[in-house]
């Protein structure tokens, strides 16, 4: 379960990526909302002691429970369904003694390391048509619990996610370019059919949301897109190095709680208006590095269940900076998507600390390592013989 690993083989460099960017989250949550201050940094204090402990915990173990994970993060999505806690309309939250957790941040790790050992035992197969099946069928299961909550965002996240680990496990581009084919005719039937006032395909809030976006000039979606407005107020008011070092404090979008919820899905706008444009490319790069660490480290995977886990959870970053980032600037729809590690919200930053513990241990298994391990097997036999 634990092994002795060589002290230079550790990822220092991810570490301190990691450390760098969760302190500035916690200052940037202090900034939009100073009692979480505490609760923030206990989750990053939390986070990187579960990162130490799960690098040191040989990966390939821990995906021997894959059917044991698995039922784990259906008995909690169905809890949610059960027993969730509503606010805004949706259920996505257990209350377990007093403490507020959101079991879908932490599925997408297990699916992840579930789909890591899945596709690694039919790495020969992959393109055959009873194991595509297969995979999709046991993704639905979860996904269908994701979006009854409702959370569109999450579910189409975990889509994005499991076709990348599909793209990594070696899938066709035969298959890929025909599920393209299929793929686009239907978002746009999909989205011919949203736009339409009677439509049932998804809820009313969701519609005007991707209305708003599409249509922004239109003054029935007005209140709908002011979050989104303010948003880019706050970071075109921070300039090149923001209003923290000026003080300037009479005209701020923050303090003035223009922005609603700023601690969590609008916390780029917090960091563009304290920070300015330093403050945002800081953590775009921050977030960019990381993402390109857990890239690296699949390159040096013993296997392709490592090699899918260091992709899974970089892209599980990738994919929700982007459209933190670009909801906060009004690219995309208004989705709630958290900046990993900046956004408030302790299950999200912890269940991130705890796939990159999992990657952080997939580079200490590294192939460079596993061959100095068998080098010096073959010359104690040697002594030996």
């Amino acid at each position: 379960m634990i092994k002795q690993y060589k002290l230079r083989f550790y990822n220092f460099k991810l570490v301190i990526l990691l450390t760098a960017i969760s302190l500035f989250g916690v200052q940037l949550v202090a900034s939009a909302s100073p009692d979480l201050r505490n609760k923030q940094l206990l989750g990053v204090v939390m986070g990187l002691v579960l990162l130490v402990i799960l690098s040191l915990m040989d990966y390939s173990w821990i995906l021997n429970f894959q059917w044991i994970m698995y039922g784990f993060n259906l008995l909690m999505l169905i809890g949610v369904r059960l027993f969730g806690s509503e606010a805004g309309g949706a259920s996505r939250w257990l209350d377990i003694g007093g403490f507020r957790f959101q079991p879908t941040e932490l599925s997408k790790v297990i699916i992840i390391l579930f789909f890591a050992k899945f596709f690694m035992d039919h790495e020969d197969d992959i393109n055959t048509f009873r194991v595509l099946a297969e995979s999709v069928l046991l993704l639905a299961v979860p996904l269908a619990l994701i979006y009854a909550q409702p959370d569109m965002k999450n579910t189409i996240t975990v889509t994005i996610i499991f076709c990348i680990l599909l793209y990594i496990a070696g899938l066709s581009y035969k298959i890929i370019g025909g599920a393209i084919l299929i793929a686009v005719p239907l978002l746009i039937i999909f989205l011919s059919i949203v736009v339409q006032p009677d439509q049932t395909l998804i809820k009313d809030y969701q519609r005007t949301r991707i209305m708003s976006f599409l249509y922004p000039e239109n003054e029935e979606y007005q209140e709908d897109i002011e979050q989104q407005n303010n948003s880019k107020t706050a970071i075109a008011s921070g300039e090149l190095v923001g209003k923290k070092l000026t003080g300037d404090q009479v005209s701020s979008v923050n303090a003035g709680n223009f922005v609603a919820e700023n601690q969590t899905d609008f916390i780029f706008a917090v960091a563009g208006e304290e920070y300015g444009f330093i403050g945002c490319t800081t953590l775009v790069v921050l977030l960019l590095l990381i993402s390109v660490e857990c890239i690296r480290m699949s390159l040096r995977a013993k296997d392709l269940a490592g090699k899918i886990i260091c992709c899974g959870i970089g892209s599980v970053v990738a994919i929700q900076s982007f459209l933190n980032i670009c909801v906060a600037t009004g690219l995309a729809p208004n989705t709630g998507t958290p900046l990993p590690f900046v956004s408030y919200g302790l299950t999200s930053l912890v269940s991130l600390f705890i796939g990159m513990g999992l990657v952080m241990n997939v580079g200490l298994q590294s192939s460079t390592y596993n061959k100095e391990l068998k080098r010096k097997e073959i010359d104690k036999k040697e002594e030996y013989l």
